[in-house]
């Protein structure tokens, strides 16, 4: 069983895409054992509690380096033990030594089709701001392995949103969420957890559930 971490900084709505997702069955092989919010007011931590799951703060701006924050964070983990990390809305960066110590072992769901609309400071609304000033007639999302550069991990899954004329950065963001990374994200943590992802470099390979493979062998 997979001890699943979840780091969040808002509402945390797609914290509550995993809990459902889990508590359904969704994630296979997996559980979510914790979770940690950068901010103390998050709403998120107060689903994690209604869910019965451990919750914790680390306040970013208690900090003074990402560093030292990063730091602090893999010791609140420790006792976790987590075979996954999530960052789900997490806002702070985590400094490359912790990324290089879990290795494909943290993934991220980003408001974009990367590579568009992605990297340093691209976050939240800011995203859709960017896509819609750009005029696409698509967005979406992405779930991606972290590396020490942002968004610029292994793709494991993308979902393709359209873009209606009338559209604010508000009404996209929701129909991002809805249609693409309460869907994807889900699906890629029960991926992880049933060993059917492999990383090669920069691409990531889906491979057959293991008894599909027997029967085919």
């Amino acid at each position: 069983m997979v001890n699943i971490a979840v780091l969040v900084s808002g509402g945390g709505t797609n914290l509550q895409a995993l809990l459902d997702s889990s508590f359904s069955g969704g994630i296979p092989g997996g559980r979510i054992a914790a979770v940690v919010s950068s901010r103390k007011n998050a709403y998120a931590l107060s689903r994690a509690k209604q869910a019965g799951i451990p919750a914790y703060t680390l306040d970013r701006r208690e900090f003074g380096t990402a560093s030292e924050f990063s730091q602090a964070m893999q010791a609140l983990l420790a006792p976790v033990n987590p075979g996954l990390i999530v960052l789900a809305g997490f806002l702070p960066t985590l400094d490359e030594a912790f990324c290089r110590s879990f290795l494909n072992r943290i993934i991220n769901v980003h408001p974009s089709l990367i590579p568009a609309f992605c990297g340093k400071g691209y976050y939240g609304l800011k995203v859709h701001e960017a896509a819609l000033a750009c005029g696409v007639k698509v967005t979406g999302a992405t779930v991606h392995f972290v590396t020490p550069d942002p968004d610029a991990g292994p793709i494991i899954a993308q979902q393709p949103v359209p873009v209606f004329p009338g559209d604010t950065p508000e009404t996209l963001q929701r129909r991002v969420m809805e249609e693409a990374e309460w869907r994807i994200l889900p699906q890629a943590v029960a991926l992880f957890c049933q060993n059917r992802l492999q990383v090669d470099g920069r691409s990531v390979t889906i491979l057959k559930p293991q008894n599909e493979t027997r029967e085919n062998g």
